[in-house]
């Protein structure tokens, strides 16, 4: 369970736009060094086909149907993201348990390592954005983000998949 909000904290249109300025930069940072690890893999994939490869790293067995929902894409994007993967010998799909006709999608020891070699570009520059932050900044700017990812999280408090 979440700490209340303080109630104390009250934002300015400016301070509200610098953080939105700040977000909208990192993020076209982080999309920069996917873009980079992208082209240096040479599989003609793009930045939703990384981004679903990572989403299966974390979250093994996610469908078409999650992972349409995680990544607001429509069911029909995300299914054809998993095919692309799937024909690059980087996911399988396997029959669900309860339901055939759902099946989840898996990485493949070739698609782990498309995934962690784009990754690492990632946690190199969240490493490096975290020391300068400091032991306080880590914890807040995860609890920011998780209140940002909304239902989107399945634990925000544990940041999800393994460590």
């Amino acid at each position: 369970m979440s700490a209340p909000a303080d109630p104390r904290l009250i934002l300015r249109e400016d301070e509200l736009d610098a953080g939105l300025e700040l977000l909208l930069l990192a993020e076209a940072s982080l999309w920069a060094a996917v873009d980079q690890g992208l082209e240096a893999e040479a599989l003609g994939l793009g930045r939703s086909h990384w981004r679903a490869a990572f989403l299966l790293r974390r979250r093994p067995g996610v469908g078409v149907q999650e992972l349409a929902h995680l990544t607001s894409l429509s069911k029909q994007a995300a299914s054809r993201i998993l095919v692309d993967l799937a024909a690059k010998g980087l996911v399988e799909k396997q029959a669900g348990d309860v339901d055939g006709r759902r099946r989840s999608a898996a990485l493949t020891p070739r698609g782990e390592a498309f995934e962690s070699a784009i990754s690492e570009r990632l946690r190199s520059q969240l490493t490096r954005a975290y020391r300068i932050g400091g032991l306080d900044g880590v914890a807040g700017a995860r609890a920011i983000l998780a209140a940002m990812a909304g239902g989107r999280m399945r634990n925000p408090g544990a940041g999800g998949g393994r460590p």
